[in-house]
């Protein structure tokens, strides 16, 4: 067997290994302090690698089919970068340029796409990653646009307005034609490009803007569809918004002042709430809408990850270094996983 060959089948045999190191499913969790990435194995709670996030990491969301994560680059609102990660590799690969859509943070993948907040340009927009480019944009008009929600019909957008202390629910409408074209054409003009479910739309997008108190951040959207739940940082309140009215239903005396991050479990019967200014999670019951206990985690939490199971949730105690694993039966702490130091954004990835 010549040398060539034989490095050939070496490097094959790492790279099975490499890809058969990598579970099913994986936790995602980013160190802000270390820039990196950390790929967890949920059954061990053991990291099994870690990639370069690019600077000042936040948030991270997985592609639909577990291959790709994707990493705002946020800056405190100046930088103007995604960083996506090989996940079966824990490689990082080339950084997607934003140009003057700076301050990226929320993320969503959806469609196929990356959807992202903007805050440095108040806009919402989509990277494709088969044309390697942003291919929409939409203005907020709204300060501090942070996280981002999107329907998986993609006829509904939903962002947290933070110094605003709005919510955008922002919806697609039916009708009309094209842009380019005039009133009573039908059908694309010549020589325009398909329209993709996000391409030149055939109707317009109307935004509704709800107010849900000051420092509105974190923030879902509840299983079936039908309510909002915005945590305010400030006074510590979670408002219940109605989608279809689009009007504030119900304001939660959760006591949660610094409020960072808001989810459901897979049910929809709990909603959990992090604080960094606190020690404990508010777990909240969605039918009585009220605090049923308080878990403490450490000195203080953001990013929140439920597992898609219903059997755990993940919280990234930033001011401590890990992640705090709470097992939703018992709703107790279970476990910590160290994924570097100032832990924030998590998701969860899951192969083909």
């Amino acid at each position: 067997m010549n040398i060539l060959r034989a490095l050939a089948l070496l490097f094959s045999a790492v790279s099975v290994a490499a890809a058969q190191s990598v579970p099913h499913e994986t936790l995602l969790a980013i160190s802000k302090r270390d820039h990196t990435l950390a790929v967890v194995d949920p059954a061990t709670l053991k990291v099994i690698g870690r990639a370069s996030s690019g600077d000042d990491p936040h948030e991270v969301v997985a592609s639909t089919d577990g291959t790709t994560a994707y990493i705002s680059n946020y800056g405190g609102g100046g930088l103007h970068t995604l960083t996506p990660v090989d996940i079966t590799t824990q490689k990082t690969l080339p950084e997607i340029e934003l140009g003057p859509l700076r301050g990226p943070h929320g993320l969503h993948f959806v469609g196929g796409k990356v959807w992202f907040t903007a805050e440095g340009a108040k806009i919402i927009g989509s990277y494709d990653p088969a044309s390697s480019k942003v291919d929409w944009v939409l203005g907020t008009g709204e300060n501090r646009t942070h996280m981002i929600f999107v329907a998986e019909d993609l006829k509904r957008i939903i962002t947290t307005n933070v110094s605003s202390g709005t919510v955008s629910i922002i919806e697609k409408t039916a009708g009309g034609p094209p842009p380019g074209q005039p009133p009573g054409a039908t059908g694309p003009p010549p020589g325009a490009p398909p329209r993709g479910p996000m391409g030149p739309p055939g109707g317009d997008w109307n935004q509704t803007l709800v107010t849900v108190g000051p420092g509105s951040e974190g923030f879902d959207v509840s299983p079936d569809g039908k309510e909002l739940w915005a945590a305010n940082s400030q006074d510590g309140k979670v408002n219940v918004v109605d989608i279809a009215s689009k009007k504030v239903v119900a304001s939660i005396p959760a006591e949660m002042q610094g409020a960072n991050r808001l989810k459901f479990t897979p049910d929809g019967k709990l909603a959990f709430v992090s604080s960094l200014r606190g020690a404990e999670v508010a777990v909240l019951d969605a039918a009585s809408r009220k605090v049923v206990k308080r878990v403490k985690v450490g000195r203080g939490a953001a990013g929140i990850q439920m597992q898609p199971d219903g059997s755990r949730v993940f919280v990234a105690c930033t001011p401590d270094g890990y992640v705090a694993v709470i097992d939703l039966k018992s709703l107790e702490v279970t476990g910590h996983i160290d994924v570097g130091p100032e832990p924030d954004g998590l998701a969860w990835a899951v192969g083909r």
